[in-house]
């Protein structure tokens, strides 16, 4: 009995190698992916923002570039992850020393003074990370006035078409650069249609001037943040 229990225990030792080769061997533990930051721009803003408003050679103002510097607020909801859809309401004001003058050959002075702009617009836009690049378009509207006068004397004068209310199209990229505040910069197009001179100082009756402003603008927006903060997705 001795022996055989002697030589049961030295097949096992020969056998142990070989068993413990056919066990499976722990593996290195995959490296879980990083996680997603997911950016919601859902929310309501407001801000401000510089920038320079520069007319066409067929404006009383000429292609000369000039300062403004306004607010704007409005809202957005991100929907399909990736895409946004908002209003905004914008408002910028012009220097008072902006006003443009035409002298016609008889000694008539037509001036017209554009002291601010404003547009009420939707915006479409499609994310990703913290970044939106965006258009937008809508209703557009302009504090301005037209007047004559002759060797300093005004001159009452009456006129045809529009000059106040218009159009607005434009795009821009915005960048969530901290919690609740992103920065912006934009280019916005303007027309207010043609305005026709009806009545007055002879030399300027038929006169037809064009309305129209093209402006580039930077800003900066706090988001109140409806739809709640970035979210981080595994």
């Amino acid at each position: 009995m001795t022996k055989l229990l002697l030589g049961a225990a030295a097949a096992l030792l020969l056998a142990a190698p070989a068993l413990a080769a056919d066990l499976p061997r722990p593996t290195a533990a995959t490296p879980a992916s990083a996680p997603e930051a997911v950016y919601n721009w859902t929310g309501f803003y407001v801000g401000g923002q510089l920038g320079g408003a520069f007319a066409g050679s067929d404006n009383i103002v000429g292609s000369d570039g000039r300062f403004l510097a306004g607010v704007q607020g409005g809202a957005d909801f991100n929907f399909a992850r990736n895409w946004v859809i908002g209003v905004e309401a914008q408002y910028s004001w012009l220097p008072s020393n902006s006003s443009a003058s035409l002298l016609y050959p008889g000694g008539t002075l037509l001036t017209e003074d554009t002291s601010g702009l404003g547009s009420v617009t939707g915006r479409l836009g499609y994310s990703w990370g913290p970044a939106l690049l965006y258009g937008k378009g809508g209703y557009a509207f302009r504090d301005s006035s037209l007047s004559a006068s002759v060797a300093g004397v005004a001159q009452p004068i009456t006129t045809s078409g529009n000059k106040r209310d218009g159009y607005t199209i434009g795009g821009g990229l915005e960048y969530l650069f901290a919690p609740n505040w992103s920065a912006k910069v934009e280019y916005q197009y303007y027309n207010f249609g043609n305005t026709t001179v009806s009545s007055g100082p002879a030399e300027l009756v038929g006169t037809n001037i064009r309305n129209d402003e093209h402006t580039v603008k930077a800003g900066v927006n706090y988001r109140f943040g409806w739809g709640g903060p970035p979210v981080t997705r595994y």
